[in-house]
Order: C-alpha cells, then sequence, then structure tokens
C-alpha cells in the first residue's frame, strides 16, 4: 500500500543510490516517507533498504523519463543527472527539487563561478581555459586547475605548484584559479522550502587528507568568531535566494588569512560536511532536505553537543572484500556513533563510511576523534 503524507499519496523519487540516499531513507523512515531510488550500481548502499530500487543510468535520458514519470516528486542526490527529462518531468507536472537548471549551473564550475562574479558572491579570481592553457598563468604559483565538470571527492583538482606541472594538468575545459593562502576551510549548510523559509546549520571546519584531497575530519562548531559565523550564513542565504533553490545547499567556504570569507565551491544536496548533524543537531541534514523539498517548515538546526565528524576511506595497498579493523574497540567510546554505508568492496581512499564523535566540549570531542583515528581502518580481506 502505498504511504500518504497528509492524506494524499506522494511518490517521491531520488536519482542516486549511494550513501548520501541511504541516510536521506533513513530520515524518511521516522516521517514514514517511503523513497523510490534509481542508481546505475544493482549493490549500490540503497539497493536493500529502498522502498524499490531500479537499476538505471542516471543520465540517460529515456531511463530518467521512465522513472520519473509515475512520481510526484523528484529529488537528487548526485548532480550529474539527465537534465533534459528533467525538465520534461517538470513540464508533465513533476516537482523537481533541486530544479534542473540549478544542477545545471552547480555541476559546471565554470558556470558557478560566473554566477558568483554576477551576483557579488566573493570568490577566488580565476579565468577561463578551453582546451588549452592560457599563454600566460595571470596568478603565479602555486595555482589551481579545476575541471569544469565531472571532478568529485578530490578528483578533478589539481594544485599546480610550477610551470611543468601545469603543462602535464587538464586538456579539458577547465578553469585556472587563485591559489587562496587562507587559515580555515570551512562549511555551512542552508536549506530553503518553496515559502522561502531559510535556515542555516552552524558552521563547520574541514581539516583534509593533503594526499587524497578529501575531507579527513570536520569540527563543529566552528573554531571563529561570531562575526564570520553569521556572515557565512549570509553568504549561504544569499545563494540560495539568488538561486530561488528549493532543497539543501551546502556552501564551501575559504577564511583567507586577512580574514575575509571567499566561496569555494556549493553543492546542492545532502553532504558530506553535514554528516555530523545526524547526532549533534536537533534536526539532521537529511531530515532537513525532506521538510524542504515537501514544504514543511524547517527544523531546528541547534546543536545540543560539540561534535567532529572523521570520513572512514579505505587504506591504501587494500582492495576487495571490506574488513572494518577496530570497529568493537571505538565502539566502547562513549559518544562515538559509526556509520557505515553497506559498501561490499573496498579501495584506497574510497569513501566506506564515517564515524561522529560527540562530547559536551571540542576539548574531548578533538580527544576522541585523535583516539578514533588511530584506532579504526578499513582494509580487506
Amino acid at each position: 500500500m502505498t504511504k500518504t503524507w497528509y492524506g494524499r499519496e506522494l511518490q517521491i523519487g531520488v536519482l542516486g543510490g549511494g550513501q548520501l540516499g541511504r541516510m536521506l531513507i533513513q530520515a524518511a523512515n521516522s516521517l514514514d516517507i517511503q523513497l523510490h531510488m534509481l542508481d546505475p550500481d544493482p549493490a549500490a548502499p540503497c539497493a536493500q533498504i529502498a522502498c524499490s530500487f531500479q537499476q538505471g543510468a542516471l543520465t540517460d535520458y529515456n531511463t530518467v523519463m521512465a522513472f520519473g514519470q509515475s512520481k510526484d516528486l523528484l529529488t537528487v542526490e548526485i548532480e550529474n543527472v539527465n537534465t533534459d527529462a528533467l525538465r520534461e518531468l517538470e513540464k508533465q507536472g513533476v516537482k523537481v527539487f533541486p530544479q534542473p537548471h540549478i544542477l545545471e549551473l552547480i555541476r559546471d564550475k565554470g558556470t558557478q563561478k560566473q554566477f558568483y562574479l554576477d551576483n557579488g558572491i566573493p570568490t577566488a579570481p580565476f579565468v577561463f581555459c578551453e582546451t588549452s592553457l592560457p599563454s600566460e598563468n595571470p596568478f603565479g604559483f602555486p595555482v589551481v586547475h579545476k575541471l569544469r565538470t565531472g571532478g568529485y571527492d578530490g578528483k578533478g583538482v589539481n594544485i599546480i605548484k610550477e610551470e611543468s606541472q601545469l603543462r602535464n594538468s587538464f586538456t579539458e575545459p577547465s578553469i585556472l584559479e587563485k591559489c587562496i593562502p587562507f587559515s580555515k576551510e570551512l562549511s555551512v549548510i542552508v536549506a530553503r522550502n518553496e515559502a522561502g523559509q531559510t535556515n542555516c546549520f552552524p558552521l563547520v571546519e574541514c581539516e583534509f587528507n593533503p594526499e587524497a584531497n578529501l575531507v579527513e575530519f570536520l569540527f563543529s562548531p566552528a573554531a571563529v568568531s561570531s562575526e564570520i559565523e553569521e556572515k557565512a550564513k549570509c553568504i549561504a542565504i544569499e545563494i540560495i535566494e539568488k538561486l530561488d533553490m528549493v532543497g539543501l545547499l551546502a556552501v564551501e567556504l575559504f577564511l583567507s588569512q586577512d580574514g575575509e570569507l571567499l566561496v569555494n565551491e556549493i553543492a546542492p544536496r545532502p553532504h558530506n560536511s553535514g554528516h555530523h548533524t545526524i547526532e549533534i543537531a536537533r534536526c539532521s541534514q537529511f531530515e532537513q532536505h525532506l521538510r524542504a523539498i515537501l514544504n514543511l517548515p524547517l527544523g531546528d538546526t541547534s546543536l545540543h553537543s560539540a561534535g567532529a565528524m572523521l570520513n572512514l576511506v579505505g587504506e591504501k595497498g587494500y582492495e576487495g572484500p571490506v574488513v572494518y579493523e577496530g570497529l568493537e574497540e571505538i565502539l566502547q567510546i562513549p559518544g562515538v556513533h559509526p556509520h557505515l554505508y553497506g559498501k561490499a568492496q573496498t579501495k584506497p581512499f574510497r569513501k566506506m563510511g564515517h564515524v561522529t564523535i560527540s562530547a559536551p566540549n571540542m576539548t574531548e570531542v578533538r580527544s576522541k576523534a585523535e583516539k578514533v583515528k588511530y584506532t579504526i581502518r578499513v582494509v580487506s580481506k
């Protein structure tokens, strides 16, 4: 029997069946909402727990059309989907959040950066590159070279320290960006519903693994002034309102050494930098996303403790059936909450799960986080 929302049958489809979709399902269960998932991988993290699961290519027009025509509302957990199909489904009366034109704008780092310029949003200076790099590097070294499309989880971004590296970098359409000396990398997640209500989660501070170019830790609340916190939230709200977007938006920022906030990138969906909200916020980012796309009142984003999130990624040198060494040991630590994504196979730097750490203060959080980091390892049989 089809579940209802406020007495009306409602079919909700999600393009993408990875770990974000898995956690979205877990939040939906609490609201008695059933989600139908589409993903190309038959063993995707959502496959065993979704109300229904369909295997199919997210970028194929006919597949997305066939999946979406039986739905009242569609959302995404990944940007790289067929937006032509989503536009046509909108014309047929299916609600799509975030809206297709927003997905198109954001998944291209070039149009994303141009949006910042056109709307007065602070961001690092950049130039467009087509198949060849500019004859002169206008920013000096180091410089950041980014593919316009197709990059994810640290891929598609090169930090270039000298001319020879630049010559051997990407040849596809890209952007060359000034490398900003920053004191912190920050992220803020903002939600907006159809009624125009907005709400931000507290700012988080990210620490990256330099080898994998992935977030290793995040800590919330961030160790910044109230002025910086408020300015970051204002930037996030300005972006989502100027986009006229419905849903959840993650805004990644640099805090420069002179105290300026610059937008790095945005993501129109639940995000790695919001996983900690499951345990330490009064409303998780996943519940908030559902509230936003269903035009419900947005949830309370305040924190009830300090917290951290550690990404669990595959160890170098291991590939095959996954084994989580040290899992029992970290389960003995109060305030430690592992989330495993149901991926059967590990490989180096593949995201396999995360661990949330909560405690009354950040000193205790950091102490526990370091212990967890050196206790658990993602290896293979």
